[in-house]
């Protein structure tokens, strides 16, 4: 299976819809994901994740179907700087403290600690793996056992942090690690590829990572998610 993980266009957070160089960003990842042959579509909940999918589900002729869990995740909690916003934290994690990712609990971080983004990455994470499963792969730990034999591509259109929650465990990287060395820009597209054989443990391989080819004349830069106003 090849999973294609999209970000949505340039939003309207206020409203939760695209703006005009959104739409034309969704449009454009449309034509782009026309050269892959979609057998599934989902999308967050979230409108403006909803409309750039809507892009690439009516050229391809494909319903949408909604994954509420994939929603926007939260961040922020009592005594967390920078309003808890996830990608600062995680920089200053790696660049000021020079975190132990490898030997040291990030949700045991008063950054993490009380962040309500823990607690949403939690049940992103714990979903996506029933997804998973449904699809034909059995998240254990680093591996998935393979369950299925049959191939298929399956698009989700998410966003910067509940996107993140899903390559940090597909990937089994810590959560803000992944924030911060793997960020992505909007309408980039992720591919990640799990081999099929049945009844065999496999691994995820990035076959692609932030494709923004598409839109490289309406883009120049990766933003960070910003909470709605």
């Amino acid at each position: 299976m090849r999973l294609f993980m999209i970000r949505h266009g340039e939003p309207n957070y206020v409203d939760d819809c695209l703006t005009e160089t959104g739409r034309k960003q969704a449009a454009a990842a449309a034509e782009r994901l026309a050269l892959e042959s979609l057998d599934e579509i989902y999308s967050s909940s979230n409108g403006r994740a909803q409309e750039t999918a809507s892009y690439t589900a009516k050229a391809q002729g494909l319903p949408v179907t909604v994954l509420d869990y994939m929603h926007e995740i939260s961040w922020g909690g009592e005594g967390v700087p920078a309003n808890g916003h996830l990608w600062t934290l995680g920089d200053w994690m790696i660049n000021e403290e020079d975190f132990d990712f490898a030997h040291d609990d990030w949700r045991e971080h008063p950054y993490f600690k009380n962040n309500t983004a823990t607690k949403d990455y939690d049940y992103v994470t714990a979903q996506f793996d029933k997804f998973m499963k449904k699809q034909g792969y059995i998240h254990e730990g680093s591996r998935f056992l393979c369950t299925t034999d049959e191939r298929k591509n399956v698009a989700v259109f998410s966003h910067g942090g509940s996107g993140a929650c899903v390559l940090s465990s597909l990937l089994n990287l810590p959560f803000p690690y992944t924030l911060v060395t793997l960020p992505y820009g909007y309408t980039s597209i992720i591919v990640v590829n799990f081999p099929v054989s049945k009844g065999n443990y496999v691994h995820p391989r990035i076959e692609l990572f932030n494709d923004m080819m598409h839109i490289r004349n309406l883009s120049e830069e990766i933003k960070f998610q910003q909470k709605s106003e």
